[in-house]
């Protein structure tokens, strides 16, 4: 699924992992699949729920990944803002400070009325002396005044727009809650789900899941990986066996978007947060020209994305209890492909 940035789970990512201790029994259960007979298998109503719950927590997932994505940038740009801020305010003191000398300097020359001060003056050389001295003085104080002034209008702007950032901020942060709470409320509908099957059905599901699902005719043998895009795949292999961890990035789970943020930045190449946002880090291509490192996403709403590695397989994170492993490449319906 689907800052550039952290490349380790948020807080809210430790959170969703122990949320999903809760389906240690099935990640256990899929574990043991060697175990079970080839005529086992879960009811196919069941198992198209149990699906149906996944994919609704994958574009959870996904929400949840965009809006903190938004967060963190939000945050960033916040504390850059109060930088400015303590900076400009800094600006205005000092200006203040200034002009409140040259008003005293002005007081002590002789601040007075131009035509009092020269009848009170026994000495109109002197007079016209410290009133040219007071000029000079009067105009650089304008000037100060007029920095001021500019100073004072963007120290304000500044104020607002962190006031706005941090509006903005909180509202992200209320999405994300939404978003995890929806994710947690899916992944434990389909646990409940699981767990209210016979054992051996129970064991059977992840042989009736995606791995066994009809693959894309077509492909020859597999090419390899050049560029960048043998560093993403190298990456990709080197995490087949982590777990599914939703909301996370790296490098001790992932969710299939993280995963592929995880493995091209190990190729020192950014790609962005989510699978809807990835689709678009590339040039679209068709599935028949998929080289390995080349993104394939899924669903028409982009909703989970794996890397195209060869011989008609991706490597991806599929779902909770399920590791980081090989799946055919159409295992779900394609929505596009795409060569970063």
């Amino acid at each position: 699924m689907g800052s550039h940035r952290r490349l380790a789970p948020s807080g809210f990512d430790r959170g969703a992992c122990a949320a999903l201790s809760v389906l240690s029994a099935a990640t256990a259960a899929t574990a043991a699949i060697g175990a079970v007979p080839a005529t086992a298998a879960p009811r196919d109503g069941t198992r198209a729920e149990v699906d149906r719950l996944y994919e609704e927590a994958e574009r959870a997932t996904e929400a949840f990944d965009r809006a903190d994505e938004r967060a963190d940038l939000l945050r960033t740009q916040v504390g850059h803002a109060q930088d400015r801020i303590a900076r400009q305010q800094d600006r205005v003191n000092s200006l203040r400070r200034t002009i409140g000398s040259l008003a005293g300097a002005q007081y002590r020359s002789g601040g007075l009325d131009p035509s009092l001060a020269l009848l009170l003056s026994d000495d109109p050389d002197d007079y016209l002396d410290r009133a040219s001295v007071l000029d000079r003085i009067t105009t650089r104080q304008a000037d100060e005044l007029t920095e001021l002034r500019s100073a004072l209008r963007e120290l304000s702007q500044e104020r607002a727009d962190a006031t706005s950032k941090l509006g903005e901020l909180e509202r992200s942060r209320r999405a994300v809650a939404t978003h995890k709470r929806t994710v947690e409320r899916k992944l434990a509908q389909a646990r409940r789900l699981l767990n209210s099957l016979p054992l051996q059905e129970r064991l059977a599901f992840g042989r009736a899941s995606r791995s066994d699902r009809a693959d894309l005719a077509g492909f020859g043998p597999a090419e390899a990986a050049t560029g960048r895009a043998a560093f993403a795949v190298a990456a990709a292999r080197s995490a087949l066996g982590r777990p599914y961890v939703w909301g996370a990035n790296g490098p001790g789970g992932f969710d299939c978007s993280g995963l592929m943020q995880w493995a091209y930045a190990r190729a020192g190449v950014q790609l962005p947060r989510t699978s809807q946002a990835q689709r678009f880090a590339g040039q679209r291509i068709p599935l028949s020209q998929a080289r390995p490192g080349d993104l394939v996403v899924y669903r028409s709403d982009a909703s989970h994305v794996g890397m195209y590695v060869g011989n008609g397989q991706v490597i991806h994170a599929p779902y909770p209890g399920a590791p980081v492993r090989y799946d055919p490449v159409g295992m779900m319906p394609i929505s596009s492909v795409t060569r970063v």
